[in-house]
């Protein structure tokens, strides 16, 4: 399969698309001086060609009561039990995102609790699977950064 390529026009649809994936293709056909179908038909381009994969939702996890982060890196006793643990861990919902890592860690997760003592909870979950050697916690104090459109732009840049 040839390498799908983006100009302007899909630039400016996925900056568009990333800054609210619910903003009307009417919308973003008046802003680009273009017909909706147009827009229409590009977005659909570039969900067939698997660049746009679905949309998502972005949640104020502070409004929700959910704003305490932690960070936890999962020790292993053997990384053949990797497949086994992470089927666990994906049953503790509070685990927003595990990565399989190389390094110091064999497991990378992002938690969200309520506060200290949900966190600690939840890293226990974590704790008592079976083949978990250890864990170790960093807490977030503040999300920094957290900018798509950056990386997006670079890629647009590289193309």
């Amino acid at each position: 399969m040839s390498k799908f390529r983006l100009d302007e026009v899909d630039h400016q649809i996925l900056d568009m698309l990333i800054d609210n994936t619910r903003v009307p293709f009417t919308d973003i056909a008046k802003k680009l001086l273009i017909s909706a179908g147009t827009v229409h038909v590009r977005v659909k381009k570039m969900e067939d060609a698997g660049i746009i994969q679905g949309s998502s939702l972005t949640l104020d996890y502070e409004k929700l009561g959910y704003s305490f982060i932690a960070y936890v890196g999962v020790f292993l006793h053997n990384t053949s039990q990797t497949k086994f643990v992470l089927e666990r861990i994906n049953d503790i919902p509070f685990v927003t995102v595990a990565h399989v890592t190389t390094g110091k860690f064999n497991i990378f997760c992002k938690i969200r609790a309520k506060d200290t003592k949900h966190a600690k909870e939840v890293i226990f979950m974590i704790d008592d699977i079976e083949g978990v050697y250890r864990t170790e916690t960093m807490i977030s104090l503040e999300e920094s950064i957290n900018d798509k459109k950056r990386l997006m732009h670079t890629i647009f840049k590289d193309m």
